[in-house]
């Protein structure tokens, strides 16, 4: 079987940062998955299952009420747990959607109350969540993001 386009991607050197994993087209249609890494795998431990199930919540919760929410495919966790799938229609660059990111984690850093979508009847595991921790993930993502500008895959 050939090998899918993320294992290609050498985890002993990936940092965190905003990616391009992968353009997909069927009948001209372009859609990009954009890998956010958020923690350096292998290096550091993964994160931790309540604060990844609140920062997909608020994630998703954000993207799909911004300006950009008709080129929102789908914003979930890495099996891994170092990181977050965006995928957008249209061949972006990590450029293109930097500033709907960081809105995105500004989004997440400013928020206060009920987690959307934490109820028994809207979600699977409602109750597992942890803003506090969310907000250090993305604290950090952001920061290495602003400074770093990992935007492309070293080889």
């Amino acid at each position: 079987m050939d090998k899918i386009e993320s294992f290609k991607v050498n985890h002993l050197n990936l940092e965190p940062g905003l990616y391009v994993s992968r353009i997909d087209r069927h009948n001209g249609c372009a859609v990009t998955t954009f890998d956010m890494r958020i923690t350096s795998p292998n290096r550091e431990p993964v994160m931790d299952m309540p604060a990844i199930h609140t920062i997909e919540h608020l994630g998703a919760t954000f993207l799909r009420n911004s300006d950009c929410k008709e080129g929102v495919v789908y914003f979930g966790p890495m099996g891994c747990r170092t990181g977050f799938y965006l995928i957008m229609f249209g061949e972006l660059s990590s450029e293109n959607v930097l500033g709907l990111v960081k809105k995105m984690c500004d989004f997440i850093l400013g928020f206060e109350g009920e987690i959307p979508g934490a109820k028994p009847a809207e979600c699977g595991n409602w109750s597992e969540q942890n803003l506090p921790m969310a907000k250090y993930y993305i604290s950090r993502y952001k920061n290495d993001l602003l400074t770093k500008k990992n935007l492309k895959y070293k080889d």
